[in-house]
């Protein structure tokens, strides 16, 4: 045995690493980035500003610029406070280490896997409720599994991923008055979606809502945010590791997150593609293709393996679920600007012969 297999905790040595698949060469659709880079108009300016940044001195630790910035974005009102992070990624971890150890962590299946994984690395306990055969919320078992199970900290993906569907309202407003947990509404696909749970964090003291830039075409930048009343997030401070958010991450964010209407205009240009790749994709009948309020749509065939591979044969990644017995037949694929999706439904037509 090495001295790493020794020194290691048992359970993490039973864990598998998040693995990111090689995309080198491949037309990406398989991790929800946005297909749109900085808008040429803005590249000089932006170079400009960021040549201004002094990456020699630490960080603003509060990010306050920053914050300003995401609260005008996202229309956070001012008697909400905001919590950054490295990516919605470190507030997961962070909420996961305000917990007891042996507590349990609650979530839907499936949903995001970062719920359950840092529940591992956290020492609690995790438990997944079983999504109904729509992948919607059974209310009854929901409440049923808080009431015997006692979370301490409930994570809801609204909307879900990796479904695509948005819950119903009133079921997690339900859920979010039936427990003591704290109950995080975990929004990245926030842009694409017809409501959110924003305003509702006046009336749940124990409400969270957490969004990323990462779906809005900034994914490289690694920033998260979690939104709570100021006495909540006052204490989940405490937890954050100093100057977590670096000086270009702040810099390049303030100013990219500014152009709130290009923002908006690329967000609506992917949602009127998802209608038509939701059109599309629909009239295969090899396919079946599940509604989506997210910038992807999930599809479900008999040989999603098979498929999945003559993408990449064809230079196209997609997201497979080979090594989950639940997924297997499904599939995940980003929406991306008209000619990249374009290149994606030629590729499936010559795949089923049409």
């Amino acid at each position: 045995m090495t001295f790493i297999e020794q020194w290691l905790r048992s359970d993490i040595k039973n864990i598998n690493a998040y693995h990111v698949p090689d995309s080198k060469n491949l037309l990406k659709l398989d991790a929800m980035e946005s297909p749109f880079g900085v808008p040429i108009a803005l590249k000089k300016d932006f170079l400009d500003y960021i040549d201004k940044t002094e990456v020699n001195r630490y960080p603003d630790a509060a990010s306050t610029q920053l914050k300003d910035t995401l609260r005008n974005l996202m229309e956070v009102p001012k008697e909400f406070e905001i919590l950054l992070g490295n990516g919605s990624d470190e507030l997961i971890q962070l909420l996961a280490l305000a917990c007891n150890e042996g507590d349990l962590i609650m979530s839907f299946e499936p949903s995001f896997v970062m719920y359950e994984m840092v529940s591992k690395y956290a020492h609690l306990k995790y438990h997944g409720i079983k999504l109904d055969s729509n992948f919607d919320i059974n209310l009854s078992e929901t409440i049923s599994a808080i009431n015997s199970k006692n979370p301490k900290l409930i994570f809801i993906a609204y909307p879900n991923n990796p479904t695509g569907n948005a819950f119903d309202y009133d079921a997690i407003l339900e859920i979010i008055g039936s427990t003591d947990a704290l109950v995080v509404l975990d929004e990245a696909y926030y842009a694409y979606s017809d409501r959110s749970f924003l305003s509702e964090i006046s009336n749940f003291s124990n409400l969270l809502v957490l969004r990323t830039i990462s779906k809005i075409g900034f994914a490289g930048l690694r920033l998260g945010l979690l939104i709570g009343s100021k006495e909540t997030i006052t204490q989940l401070n405490k937890l954050r590791l100093p100057y977590n958010i670096n000086v270009l991450t702040q810099a390049s964010a303030n100013f990219l997150l500014r152009d709130k209407q290009g923002i908006l205009k690329n967000a609506k240009i992917l949602i009127d593609e998802r209608q038509r790749l939701f059109e599309v994709l629909s009239s295969f009948s090899q396919l079946k293709v599940y509604p989506s309020q997210t910038n992807f749509l999930l599809l479900q065939c008999d040989d999603a393996q098979t498929l999945h591979s003559s993408l990449i044969e064809k230079g196209i990644l997609i997201k497979g679920f080979s090594n989950d017995s639940e997924l297997s037949e499904f599939l995940r694929i980003s929406v991306s600007e008209p000619s990249e999706n374009n290149i994606l439904i030629e590729a499936l037509r010559d795949y089923y012969g049409q």
